[in-house]
Protein backbone atom coordinates (compact mmCIF):
# COMPACT_ATOMS: atom_id res chain seq x y z
CA UNK A 1 0.00 0.00 0.00
CA UNK A 2 1.43 3.65 -0.25
CA UNK A 3 1.98 5.57 2.41
CA UNK A 4 1.07 8.51 4.09
CA UNK A 5 2.63 7.91 7.59
CA UNK A 6 3.54 11.37 9.21
CA UNK A 7 1.31 13.16 6.69
CA UNK A 8 -1.74 15.00 7.31
CA UNK A 9 -4.37 15.18 4.65
CA UNK A 10 -7.97 16.78 4.54
CA UNK A 11 -10.56 15.51 2.91
CA UNK A 12 -14.14 17.51 1.78
CA UNK A 13 -17.28 16.08 1.58
CA UNK A 14 -15.96 13.20 3.73
CA UNK A 15 -18.79 12.30 5.07
CA UNK A 16 -20.15 9.59 2.54
CA UNK A 17 -19.71 7.94 -0.52
CA UNK A 18 -16.12 9.14 -2.42
CA UNK A 19 -14.91 11.33 0.09
CA UNK A 20 -16.25 8.77 3.05
CA UNK A 21 -13.60 6.36 1.11
CA UNK A 22 -10.99 8.30 0.93
CA UNK A 23 -10.56 9.91 4.85
CA UNK A 24 -10.83 6.30 5.61
CA UNK A 25 -8.06 5.17 3.24
CA UNK A 26 -5.59 7.52 3.49
CA UNK A 27 -6.22 7.40 7.29
CA UNK A 28 -5.29 3.50 6.83
CA UNK A 29 -2.12 4.47 4.99
CA UNK A 30 -1.06 6.73 8.42
CA UNK A 31 -2.20 10.07 7.40
CA UNK A 32 -3.66 12.42 10.44
CA UNK A 33 -6.85 13.10 8.37
CA UNK A 34 -9.84 15.67 9.14
CA UNK A 35 -12.96 14.52 7.40
CA UNK A 36 -15.14 17.56 6.73
CA UNK A 37 -18.14 17.78 5.55
CA UNK A 38 -21.13 20.45 5.43
CA UNK A 39 -23.30 17.97 7.64
CA UNK A 40 -21.08 17.58 11.31
CA UNK A 41 -23.27 14.63 11.71
CA UNK A 42 -21.59 12.75 8.65
CA UNK A 43 -18.47 14.11 8.99
CA UNK A 44 -18.15 12.61 12.26
CA UNK A 45 -19.73 9.54 11.56
CA UNK A 46 -16.79 9.17 9.48
CA UNK A 47 -13.88 10.46 11.99
CA UNK A 48 -15.35 7.55 14.36
CA UNK A 49 -14.95 4.82 11.71
CA UNK A 50 -11.47 5.64 11.00
CA UNK A 51 -10.99 5.70 14.88
CA UNK A 52 -12.39 2.40 15.44
CA UNK A 53 -9.90 1.04 13.51
CA UNK A 54 -6.84 2.60 14.34
CA UNK A 55 -6.61 5.61 12.48
CA UNK A 56 -6.19 9.13 13.73
CA UNK A 57 -9.07 11.70 12.21
CA UNK A 58 -10.90 14.60 13.15
CA UNK A 59 -13.97 16.06 11.95
CA UNK A 60 -14.72 19.19 10.85
CA UNK A 61 -17.68 21.03 9.58
CA UNK A 62 -17.04 23.32 6.22
CA UNK A 63 -19.44 24.55 3.71
CA UNK A 64 -16.20 24.96 0.81
CA UNK A 65 -18.68 27.52 -0.71
CA UNK A 66 -17.70 29.96 2.27
CA UNK A 67 -14.58 31.88 2.11
CA UNK A 68 -14.55 32.57 5.55
CA UNK A 69 -15.09 29.48 6.76
CA UNK A 70 -12.43 27.94 4.42
CA UNK A 71 -10.03 30.57 5.68
CA UNK A 72 -10.93 29.36 9.61
CA UNK A 73 -10.44 26.03 8.51
CA UNK A 74 -7.20 26.57 7.79
CA UNK A 75 -5.94 28.28 10.38
CA UNK A 76 -7.21 25.33 12.63
CA UNK A 77 -5.53 22.98 10.93
CA UNK A 78 -2.60 24.80 11.15
CA UNK A 79 -3.10 25.26 14.98
CA UNK A 80 -3.55 21.50 15.35
CA UNK A 81 -1.35 19.81 12.93
CA UNK A 82 1.32 22.88 11.81
CA UNK A 83 -0.38 22.26 8.38
CA UNK A 84 -1.53 20.25 5.16
CA UNK A 85 0.50 17.84 2.98
CA UNK A 86 -2.49 16.25 1.69
CA UNK A 87 -5.23 18.26 -0.01
CA UNK A 88 -8.40 16.24 -1.68
CA UNK A 89 -11.18 18.53 -3.16
CA UNK A 90 -14.34 15.95 -2.98
CA UNK A 91 -17.28 18.00 -1.97
CA UNK A 92 -19.65 18.68 -4.94
CA UNK A 93 -23.44 18.58 -5.91
CA UNK A 94 -25.14 17.28 -9.02
CA UNK A 95 -27.82 18.60 -11.34
CA UNK A 96 -30.00 16.79 -13.71
CA UNK A 97 -31.12 19.54 -16.62
CA UNK A 98 -30.47 20.64 -20.35
CA UNK A 99 -29.96 24.47 -20.99
CA UNK A 100 -33.74 24.46 -21.59
CA UNK A 101 -34.40 23.25 -17.92
CA UNK A 102 -31.31 24.91 -16.38
CA UNK A 103 -32.23 28.28 -14.61
CA UNK A 104 -29.08 30.56 -13.80
CA UNK A 105 -29.67 30.35 -9.89
CA UNK A 106 -28.74 26.07 -10.82
CA UNK A 107 -25.74 26.58 -12.50
CA UNK A 108 -24.71 29.17 -9.52
CA UNK A 109 -25.37 26.66 -7.05
CA UNK A 110 -23.29 24.20 -8.78
CA UNK A 111 -20.21 26.47 -9.49
CA UNK A 112 -20.48 27.72 -5.71
CA UNK A 113 -19.54 24.59 -5.00
CA UNK A 114 -18.00 22.83 -7.74
CA UNK A 115 -15.85 25.27 -9.11
CA UNK A 116 -15.42 27.93 -6.20
CA UNK A 117 -15.59 25.69 -3.46
CA UNK A 118 -12.08 24.14 -5.12
CA UNK A 119 -10.74 27.64 -5.78
CA UNK A 120 -12.06 28.68 -1.66
CA UNK A 121 -10.50 25.36 -0.46
CA UNK A 122 -7.30 25.47 -2.22
CA UNK A 123 -6.75 28.99 -2.01
CA UNK A 124 -6.04 28.71 1.67
CA UNK A 125 -3.85 26.23 1.89
CA UNK A 126 -2.24 25.91 -0.97
CA UNK A 127 0.31 29.49 0.42
CA UNK A 128 1.24 26.61 3.70
CA UNK A 129 2.50 24.02 1.09
CA UNK A 130 4.30 26.57 -0.88
CA UNK A 131 5.92 27.77 1.81
CA UNK A 132 6.78 24.11 3.10
CA UNK A 133 7.72 23.12 -0.82
CA UNK A 134 5.76 20.71 -0.57
CA UNK A 135 2.31 18.75 -1.00
CA UNK A 136 -0.50 17.19 -3.36
CA UNK A 137 -3.58 18.42 -4.30
CA UNK A 138 -6.15 15.95 -5.64
CA UNK A 139 -8.96 17.52 -7.05
CA UNK A 140 -12.50 15.05 -8.18
CA UNK A 141 -13.68 16.17 -11.32
CA UNK A 142 -15.50 13.49 -13.90
CA UNK A 143 -15.53 11.61 -16.52
CA UNK A 144 -18.41 14.78 -17.32
CA UNK A 145 -15.75 17.03 -17.17
CA UNK A 146 -13.96 15.37 -20.52
CA UNK A 147 -16.73 14.60 -22.68
CA UNK A 148 -20.61 16.17 -22.67
CA UNK A 149 -23.45 14.19 -20.70
CA UNK A 150 -27.14 14.21 -22.27
CA UNK A 151 -29.07 16.28 -19.11
CA UNK A 152 -25.70 17.41 -17.16
CA UNK A 153 -25.38 20.85 -18.77
CA UNK A 154 -24.59 22.82 -15.59
CA UNK A 155 -22.83 19.68 -14.25
CA UNK A 156 -20.80 18.99 -17.05
CA UNK A 157 -19.67 22.51 -17.07
CA UNK A 158 -18.26 22.88 -13.81
CA UNK A 159 -16.43 19.80 -13.93
CA UNK A 160 -15.03 20.87 -17.10
CA UNK A 161 -13.64 23.91 -15.06
CA UNK A 162 -12.24 21.64 -12.25
CA UNK A 163 -10.21 20.15 -14.90
CA UNK A 164 -8.74 23.41 -16.07
CA UNK A 165 -8.39 24.38 -12.72
CA UNK A 166 -6.26 21.15 -12.03
CA UNK A 167 -4.19 21.80 -15.06
CA UNK A 168 -3.35 25.31 -14.27
CA UNK A 169 -2.52 25.09 -10.79
CA UNK A 170 -0.55 22.05 -11.59
CA UNK A 171 1.73 24.31 -14.25
CA UNK A 172 1.55 27.44 -11.43
CA UNK A 173 2.84 25.76 -8.48
CA UNK A 174 5.17 22.58 -9.85
CA UNK A 175 8.75 25.16 -9.61
CA UNK A 176 7.09 25.22 -6.02
CA UNK A 177 6.98 21.69 -4.85
CA UNK A 178 3.05 21.15 -4.98
CA UNK A 179 1.25 18.46 -6.94
CA UNK A 180 -2.19 18.78 -8.59
CA UNK A 181 -3.70 16.21 -10.41
CA UNK A 182 -7.87 15.40 -10.56
CA UNK A 183 -9.39 11.89 -11.02
CA UNK A 184 -12.58 11.75 -13.39
CA UNK A 185 -14.87 9.09 -12.40
CA UNK A 186 -17.33 7.10 -14.51
CA UNK A 187 -20.60 6.20 -12.04
CA UNK A 188 -19.69 5.16 -9.12
CA UNK A 189 -22.25 3.68 -6.74
CA UNK A 190 -22.58 5.76 -3.55
CA UNK A 191 -25.60 6.94 -1.36
CA UNK A 192 -26.21 9.79 -3.92
CA UNK A 193 -26.49 7.55 -7.10
CA UNK A 194 -28.83 5.50 -4.80
CA UNK A 195 -31.41 8.40 -3.83
CA UNK A 196 -31.17 9.27 -7.67
CA UNK A 197 -32.27 5.54 -8.94
CA UNK A 198 -35.26 5.86 -6.72
CA UNK A 199 -36.69 8.87 -8.54
CA UNK A 200 -36.87 6.57 -11.76
CA UNK A 201 -40.09 5.21 -12.66
CA UNK A 202 -37.81 1.64 -12.78
CA UNK A 203 -34.94 1.88 -10.85
CA UNK A 204 -33.97 -1.17 -11.79
CA UNK A 205 -34.17 -0.47 -15.29
CA UNK A 206 -32.41 2.19 -14.52
CA UNK A 207 -29.18 0.94 -12.18
CA UNK A 208 -29.24 -1.68 -15.37
CA UNK A 209 -28.62 1.17 -18.08
CA UNK A 210 -26.17 3.10 -15.43
CA UNK A 211 -24.07 0.22 -15.63
CA UNK A 212 -24.23 -0.20 -19.22
CA UNK A 213 -23.02 2.98 -19.61
CA UNK A 214 -19.20 1.77 -18.79
CA UNK A 215 -17.46 -0.68 -21.26
CA UNK A 216 -17.03 -3.33 -18.05
CA UNK A 217 -20.65 -3.29 -17.56
CA UNK A 218 -20.91 -2.19 -14.02
CA UNK A 219 -20.30 1.05 -11.95
CA UNK A 220 -17.34 1.87 -9.63
CA UNK A 221 -17.21 1.66 -6.43
CA UNK A 222 -16.08 4.48 -3.64
CA UNK A 223 -13.14 2.15 -3.00
CA UNK A 224 -11.85 2.17 -6.64
CA UNK A 225 -11.70 6.09 -6.15
CA UNK A 226 -10.26 6.15 -3.16
CA UNK A 227 -7.42 3.83 -4.27
CA UNK A 228 -6.32 6.14 -7.20
CA UNK A 229 -6.58 9.21 -4.68
CA UNK A 230 -4.62 7.79 -2.60
CA UNK A 231 -1.77 6.87 -5.19
CA UNK A 232 -2.14 10.38 -6.11
CA UNK A 233 -1.26 11.75 -2.90
CA UNK A 234 1.68 9.43 -2.33
CA UNK A 235 5.21 9.99 -2.97
CA UNK A 236 4.75 7.42 -5.55
CA UNK A 237 3.73 9.46 -7.69
CA UNK A 238 5.97 12.37 -7.25
CA UNK A 239 6.33 12.48 -11.10
CA UNK A 240 2.70 13.09 -11.70
CA UNK A 241 1.39 16.53 -12.24
CA UNK A 242 -1.51 18.28 -14.27
CA UNK A 243 -2.76 14.78 -14.96
CA UNK A 244 -7.11 14.08 -15.21
CA UNK A 245 -7.06 10.54 -14.04
CA UNK A 246 -9.85 8.43 -15.91
CA UNK A 247 -11.10 6.30 -13.40
CA UNK A 248 -14.45 5.30 -16.05
CA UNK A 249 -14.60 1.64 -16.20
CA UNK A 250 -14.39 1.89 -20.13
CA UNK A 251 -16.89 4.71 -20.91
CA UNK A 252 -14.80 6.93 -22.82
CA UNK A 253 -12.81 4.12 -24.42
Amino acid sequence: MFSLAGKTALVTGAGSGIGAAIAQVMAAAGAHVFATDRDPDTARATAARIAETGGRAEAMTLDVADEAACAAAADAVAGAAGGLDVLVNNAGVGHVGTLVTTTGADLDRLFQVNVRGVFNVSKVFLPGMLARRRGSIVNMASVAGTVGIRDRLAYATTKFAVVGLTKCMALDHAAGGVRVNCICPGRVETPFVASRLKEYPDPERAYREMCATQSLGRMGTPEEIAAAALYLASDEASFVTGSALMIDGGWVG
